[in-house]
């Protein structure tokens, strides 16, 4: 079947009874939020399952660690690795990462997003199929650099993806959504983990091999069943998608929107149907842009706090209560996990409801954090710990909404000023340089430093302290951004125009029907029976 978009003349006649020039306004706001929700059916499952995937793959390296102890069957025994060995493996992921992200989501701007999305989750698969066989720290080293040049692009190429079918302003609880896969990724494989180390000997494998070699298998078919499920991004009226060149040889997948459905959502969304592409001078002048840089320390802090509990959670455990066994570890992680859900669940809405009000929704759950690390570092008493385990249930909490907030909040402020480079380099560069945060947690800290890491009950305790050091930065800058934008503003660096207005090339950016209802927040109205 030939995908082709609906033809000018449908557009101005589909729509029965209502007024082309007037667009978007006349029509039912009831009409426009099935569409996105429809969208929702169809995207958001999707992305769950391959950041999912993903992530299991990602930070199955940080379990490894405690797994079959008993055995001498984790990580450290059998590669023979010292800690900071294991230190260095997992903050090369992250310097690949940071170097590659950029790139492959300016690719993706290029390519089609759906087979670069597809591209990514198959290499994660085959690389993570791969770590069953290592056998030294430099077949470590490698597959952990590898891992971050075929992962880098996924989380910013999601955020980007997402902004060819949604207004920014509605990204913050998509964003959330698909990421609390993240969060029961971790909460599963740690309870998953358990059975794998039942599994320790089987065919010759130890327990975590398994573990990669299984994950990584699923990764590889999910990756090309991408291929039919994802949508590629939606064409403007009359315009025939191209099947010529490399194009031919993949797979078409089911166009996102048909018939009336695809009408309204060209009449609401007009902006990303019009794009013009991008040159060095375009990039250039995201890259000069003042807002990147708040966002990015805001991101850099969040993350690589969150990095640092997900590939460290049943190290820290283990420093609060030795007698714990490698099962009792792998099984204390979820709960962490399962609080980063609840309240992504709970915040993520709220802040798209409130989207002008970004920086408390961001503040709020990082100040949780921190009073969950203090409670970490000096809660409790030797004869009962589990006080500091509480507080690494606070830190998950915290955690939950920070990320998906940083990235919409980038959605929201490029996209007016820089159109779809904006978005896919500046969330590329929050994303890519804000992992630095990452590679400080995981090389740095915990058992990165000696001194720190020396058993007793002050074990950890300066690692913890930086992570809260960086948490204030993070604080600083999402009020800092909020003070300059009152004072500076945010507006398109060209001028704005009615999407019922004829356009050429670099003229003006969209004002379209989505755009305008984003200059006022939805606040509490119609909460339970309107969703978005």
């Amino acid at each position: 079947m030939e995908d082709k978009a609906p033809t000018v003349g449908q557009l101005s006649s589909g729509l029965a009874g209502e007024d082309p020039e007037a667009g978007i306004e006349t029509m039912d706001i009831e009409r426009i939020e099935k569409v996105y929700r429809k969208l929702d059916h169809r995207i958001i499952p999707a992305f769950w399952v391959l950041y999912f995937l993903c992530s299991a793959i990602r930070s199955n390296v940080g379990l490894s660690q405690t797994m079959n102890e008993a055995q001498h069957h984790d990580l450290e025994e059998v590669l023979h690795l010292t800690p900071k060995e294991v230190s260095t493996g997992l903050a090369l992921f992250y310097v690949c990462y940071v170097i590659f992200d950029f790139p492959s989501n300016l690719i993706m701007t290029r390519l089609s997003p759906r087979v670069w999305m597809s591209r990514i989750v198959i290499g994660v698969g085959i690389i993570g199929s791969c770590m069953a066989a290592m056998k030294a720290a430099w077949s470590l080293y490698l597959l952990r650099l590898l891992l971050g040049i075929v992962i880098a692009g996924m989380w910013p190429g999601m955020a980007y993806y997402l902004t060819l079918f949604y207004p920014p302003s509605r990204t913050g609880k998509r964003i959330g959504q698909y990421f609390t896969a993240a969060q029961v990724s971790a909460a599963v494989v740690g309870l998953v983990s358990a059975g794998f180390q039942k599994m320790d000997g089987l065919g010759g494998l130890v327990g975590f091999q398994w573990m990669f070699l299984l994950y990584g298998l699923v990764g590889i078919l999910v990756g090309f069943s991408l291929l039919w499920w994802l949508p590629d991004r939606p064409l403007p009226p009359g315009e025939v998608r191209d099947r010529t060149g490399w194009h031919k040889w993949i797979p078409q997948s089911k166009p996102a929107l048909t018939g009336e459905d695809a009408l309204i959502h060209y009449r609401d969304l007009t902006r990303v149907y019009h794009r013009s592409r991008w040159g060095v001078k375009d990039l250039w002048h995201v890259v000069i842009d003042w807002r990147l840089w708040p966002l990015l320390l805001m991101y850099f802090g969040v993350v690589g706090v969150g990095i640092g509990v997900q590939n460290y959670a049943t190290v820290i455990i283990q420093s609060t209560n030795s007698k714990l066994t490698s099962i009792d570890l792998s099984l204390l992680t979820a709960p962490i996990w399962i609080m980063d859900l609840i309240a992504i669940l709970l915040v993520t809405p709220f802040s798209d409801r409130f989207h002008h009000h970004r920086a408390l929704f961001f503040s709020v759950p990082v100040c949780i954090q921190i009073a969950g690390l203090l409670l970490t570092t000096y809660g409790g008493s030797q004869a009962n710990p589990w006080p500091r385990y509480g507080g690494l249930l606070m830190v998950g909490f915290g955690l939950g909404p920070t990320v998906p907030i940083t990235m919409t909040w980038t959605n929201e402020i490029f996209q007016p000023r820089h159109g779809e480079v904006g978005v896919a380099a500046a969330s590329a560069l929050v994303s890519g340089l804000g992992n630095l945060g990452s590679i400080l947690t995981t090389y740095a800290l915990f058992t990165g430093w000696p001194a720190d890491s020396k058993p007793g009950r002050k074990q950890y305790r300066k690692s913890t302290l930086v992570m809260v050091g960086i948490l204030c930065l993070s604080i600083l800058s999402a009020f800092a951004m909020t003070l300059l934008l009152k004072v500076v503003g945010n507006g398109s660096r060209t001028k704005q125009i009615s999407s019922g207005s004829s356009t050429s090339e670099g003229e003006g950016v969209m004002m379209d029907g989505a755009a305008k209802r984003e200059l006022q927040e939805r606040g509490l109205g119609r909460l339970w029976w309107r969703r978005w």
